[in-house]
């Protein structure tokens, strides 16, 4: 898998995970949890837009 597909890849998975995360602990009522949840969202973003840049980057 090319760097651009693996970054755009890791950060749809962390983006589900986070939102996972993030619907737990508004179940559980973690404010910990749902932090996390959040941050792993953005972490996800990020990554994928690593991914775009580098896939644009090669054009």
């Amino acid at each position: 898998m090319s760097g651009a597909k693996e970054d755009k890849a890791k950060g749809a998975a962390n983006k589900a995970a986070g939102k996972v995360k993030e619907a737990v602990g508004k179940a559980t009522g973690s404010d910990k949890t749902e932090a996390k949840g959040h941050a792993q969202q953005a972490k996800g973003e990020a990554q994928k837009g690593k991914g775009e840049l580098k896939e644009g980057l090669k054009k």
